[in-house]
């Protein structure tokens, strides 16, 4: 649908142009609008155009060969995409989907030649923003390959869940043992052997069956078994980012797998191929002779 010249004022790429310009602009152009979670094309379509954001956010995604999604970017206003199916004509490259109801103004190659024509410099915009496509997608790249589960988990680790892990460690360690042992030898030794009887008949700050004892150890466990319960959630996450991690590995070692089992099938067909050819000739070579011996 045609697209008021006013509509155009609101957008950066078009601010510098006067309004007889964006007049002519605006009768060439269409205005787009979408739907939340309509779909505005898919990765593999033909493209030819590109669009500009005048309202809402648009998410550009795709997925890998394992089936996950990808999220590239999300555009809102002001901001376009869809260029790279424009300039070279090529398919899409990714899957484009309204998060929000949006409006959208499409330009194809002539549009575009028409802006670039009236406003030379909304060529370099458009350039950086394919940059910073760029970057994002090294990004991607840089954390799509293969991943280290304790650097995964230990990037999202808070202070009480390091303490936690510290303490998970220490507990099960000889040290804490030892440590206990010492503790308990050493109590019991003072409230049976060492101090003396009082008054009332009891010998040390803790007489037999030592409650104080008792309820410090209580406690001590209780505090033990939370913290020890932290790590272990922590380490079932970690679990499932290393399980996740392993599916990853396995769907691109099968992968692997199948394209190397292709390369063997068309190294196996051209030899035979091949050999078929050489056959033939040694067969020809041979039937000379023989057709000259018969003509003597």
């Amino acid at each position: 649908m045609p697209v008021d010249p006013t509509v155009l004022e609101d957008i950066e790429f078009f601010k510098l142009l006067d309004g007889e310009d964006r007049r002519v602009l605006a009768e060439v152009v269409d205005l787009i609008k979408l739907d939340d979670n309509q779909t505005l094309f898919r990765a593999g379509e033909p493209g030819e155009s590109l669009f500009l954001v005048r309202t809402g956010e648009i998410e550009l995604f795709i997925k890998d060969t394992a089936g996950q999604k990808i999220i590239l970017d999300i555009v809102r206003s002001g901001d376009f995409f869809g260029e790279l199916a424009l300039l070279d004509a090529g398919p899409r490259s990714a899957t484009a989907m309204a998060l929000t109801p949006s409006e959208l103004i499409e330009l194809d190659r002539d549009d575009l030649l028409l802006l670039f024509g009236k406003r030379p410099d909304s060529a370099l915009s458009m350039l950086a923003a394919m940059g910073k496509m760029t970057r994002k997608a090294d990004e991607l790249l840089r954390k799509r390959v293969s991943r280290n589960a304790n650097e995964e988990v230990e990037e999202r680790l808070t202070p009480i869940q390091r303490i936690s892990d510290w303490l998970a460690w220490f507990s099960g360690s000889m040290l804490f043992l030892f440590i206990h042992a010492v503790w308990f030898i050493s109590w019991v030794s003072l409230n049976t052997l060492i101090l003396p009887i009082g008054e009332d008949g009891t010998r040390g700050f803790d007489p037999f069956p030592f409650g104080l004892l008792t309820m410090i150890v209580s406690l001590e466990a209780i505090f033990l078994s939370c913290f020890v319960l932290i790590s272990a959630n922590r380490q079932a996450e970690k679990d499932k980012v290393r399980a996740d991690i392993e599916y990853d590995v396995n769907i691109k070692a099968e992968l692997e797998v199948a394209h190397l089992h292709e390369k063997t099938d068309h190294i196996h067909e051209e030899m035979l191929r091949h050999f078929t050819k050489v056959e033939k000739l040694l067969a020809g070579r041979q039937s000379i002779p023989t057709e000259n011996v018969g003509a003597d």
